[in-house]
């Protein structure tokens, strides 16, 4: 169970409000023939050779029914003397036959080798007058039919062979030239004149900071000579940092699209190979290829796959990735400047990046992309409602308020998704009840209906549910409740869905304690009215965890600990300091995890009290629950004003003091 989006992943300085899609990946190289394969081949090139071999034998080899009778010279001398043969044809030592009866019946014979055929009758008794009567045919065999007829039979077979051996050599051939080629850099290139592929800034919606620092960029590989002529020099190097999702490879390429210039695309990941020095030759080769095509660009995507740093045995722990570093080092600053080749890359962990990358002279220039606001997030729905019908009802506005914390890659899904669902209800427009579903769906996945409750399950999910909605509307710094469900969504039995009235750049003490108390409110719930608790609340207990962790060791909202940073962002994986490293004694150690239980104890207790006070309420929330399966926020408050308790306003939240 969870009791809302945010509450999927543990918090940081902004917890976000739902998971993230997966990044695609990039084609690999062609793969080398496996043995597999080659043994296929081995197997058609043998049956082809016996269905060829086959047919060869039963061309030359004549058919038993077809074939003349043969007989002997002398029984030949006695027919032509008795006059019942009419022609003779000489081909060599071949005599074709045929008789003057009435079916022309032929036959075949041989002369004397190095003998005339007349002579040969004549020494056989036959008389002149009877030879006068046949017509005798000499043929003369040309040299090339005698040679082929001699030489044939054993030259198919040869030749058979020899196509046997080609058609091998050419898978061998293959994968000799691939790794002759394996060295050979493999981006995807983008034709400034292709119009189709082409992207500009005004495909790309909010992150108009970043935009701006990217139109000199475009400035100076449409302009250069004004910033020669005053001593400028452009940036080599421009590091994309963001969350996933914030469109970091789009910016790139409007970049490209706005400049006009070819644009050559390439993933981190691809320049890492089992065979030391293939990351450095293909770094060599894709500058190489950009220089010729100047004024490009270089995008290189996930650069942290080979830029992290060095000398941590992080990331493959060999020397391949270092190398191969240590050749984009040299290739953006080294001896041969490169002032029409621009390199761009995208990373969404620029802590774990190499020093020497971000030095100036190298990624220079940093530009960070955050997740849309409001504002934003209308325009990102606006680009991608563009070829898609929109019903009359629909309005990105009220989208774009209920969808805080989505990035650009989300928005695209949660529209994509609202055009599948009225596709599936065989609808020709999409409604604002489909963007609705959809957001839930980006959020938490879809609805599970086959996953159905037994009565006893339903009412816990019901009294859990409850009592997140519950505390949450009776905590002053909780967001406010905006749906209820206790229909099974992705792997969460329910949800409550806890929205902002307005996008949030920073979290106060308050707020992180109320809702560490939220989420215990599920739990509070089951213990109070059932006595006993289920596993519905272990997502819950993670997250409440891992945030007063935080808390106490990233955030100094621990008045015992004081402002001090134990833990560093991202993990204690930092320049070169060990996965499972400690940085403070084992005193300390306790004393945090001391403090972890305090907030957390103290949260328990607050929920608890809620619960306690507002028993009605709860049995209220949950029986609504039951009967109706979900409740939006109309609904909720009604019943919150129908046992005296006053729903949150944006104007109440906005003379909250922070801490």
């Amino acid at each position: 169970m969870a009791n809302s989006a945010k509450d999927q992943e543990p918090k940081g300085s902004l917890p976000k409000r739902q998971p993230r899609p997966p990044r695609g990946g990039r084609g690999p190289m062609p793969p080398l023939p496996s043995g597999d394969s080659f043994w296929m081949n081995l197997a058609s090139s043998v049956l082809i050779l016996l269905i060829l071999a086959t047919a060869y034998a039963y061309i030359t080899t004549p058919s038993a029914q077809k074939k003349p009778q043969d007989i002997p010279i002398s029984e030949l001398a006695q027919d032509i003397s008795a006059g019942k043969v009419s022609s003779i044809s000489v081909n060599g030592d071949d005599l074709a036959i045929t008789y003057n009866d009435a079916s022309s019946t032929e036959k075949t014979a041989k002369k004397e080798p190095e003998a005339a055929l007349s002579q040969t009758l004549y020494n056989y008794g036959v008389p002149q007058a009877a030879l006068d009567k046949v017509s005798i045919t000499i043929k003369r065999e040309s040299s090339w039919s005698f040679w082929m007829s001699v030489l044939g039979p054993f030259l198919a077979p040869l030749l058979l062979i020899a196509f046997f051996i080609w058609y091998l050599s050419r898978q061998v051939k293959g994968a000799g030239m691939q790794a002759f080629s394996f060295g050979q850099s493999r981006p995807r290139i983008t034709d400034p004149a292709d119009k189709a592929q082409r992207v500009t800034f005004r495909d790309v919606a909010g992150a108009k900071e970043a935009k701006q620092e990217l139109f000199e960029i475009v400035d100076f590989l449409k302009n250069p000579k004004k910033f020669l002529d005053i001593g400028a020099r452009i940036p080599k190097g421009i590091l994309l940092m963001g969350a996933p999702g914030t469109g970091k490879t789009l910016l790139a390429r409007a970049v490209a699209g706005e400049a006009g210039v070819p644009f050559f695309s390439i993933s981190g990941s691809e320049f890492v190979e089992m065979f030391v020095g293939v990351g450095a030759s293909r770094v060599r080769d894709l500058f190489l290829t950009a220089k010729k095509a100047a004024p490009a660009i270089i995008f290189v995507d996930e650069i942290d796959a080979v830029g992290r740093v060095r000398g941590t045995g992080v990331g493959g722990g060999n020397d391949e990735r270092e190398q191969t570093l240590n050749q984009i080092l040299v290739e953006m600053d080294g001896f041969e400047p490169n002032e029409k080749v621009i390199v761009m890359a995208a990373t969404n962990r620029p802590d774990v990046l190499d020093p020497a990358l971000l030095r100036p002279g190298r990624f220079d220039r940093r530009v960070v992309i955050d997740l849309p606001d409001r504002l934003d997030r209308l325009e990102i729905l606006e680009i991608h409602a563009r070829k898609k019908p929109l019903a009359e009802d629909v309005n990105l506005a009220v989208v774009a308020e209920r969808t805080p914390g989505f990035s650009g890659a989300d928005l695209y899904s949660l529209m994509n998704e609202a055009a599948i669902l009225a596709a599936r209800e065989n609808r020709k427009k999409v409604a604002q009840y489909d963007l609705v579903r959809s957001i839930e769906k980006v959020m938490l996945g879809p609805e599970r209906r086959s996953h159905v409750l037994n009565l006893k399950e339903k009412e816990v999910t019901a009294y859990h549910e409850a009592g997140h909605a519950l505390v949450a509307s009776l905590l002053p710094y909780a967001d406010p409740v905006h749906k209820i469900s206790i229909i099974s969504r992705g792997r969460a039995a329910g949800y409550t869905l806890k929205l902002p009235f307005d996008d949030k750049r920073m979290q106060s003490k308050r707020e992180f304690l109320d809702d560490i108390a939220v989420s215990l409110g599920g739990y509070v719930a089951e213990q109070t009215v059932f006595g006993d608790v289920t596993t519905g609340p272990s997502n819950d207990l993670s997250v409440l965890s891992a945030l007063a962790r935080d808390m106490v060791t990233r955030y100094g909202m621990s008045e015992k600990m004081g402002p001090i940073a134990l833990e560093g962002e991202g993990g204690r994986a930092l320049f070169g300091h060990g996965v499972d490293s400690k940085e403070y004694s084992e005193k300390v150690s306790a004393d945090i995890d001391a403090e972890v239980k305090r907030i957390v104890a103290e949260a328990h207790a607050k929920a608890l009290g809620i619960i306690g006070e507002h028993r009605k309420l709860l049995d209220a929330i949950a029986r609504a629950l039951v009967e109706k399966e979900t409740l939006e926020r109309d609904e909720f408050e009604k019943l919150l004003i129908a046992h005296g308790v006053v729903p949150k306003k944006k104007e109440d939240l906005e003379h909250q003091p922070l801490d």
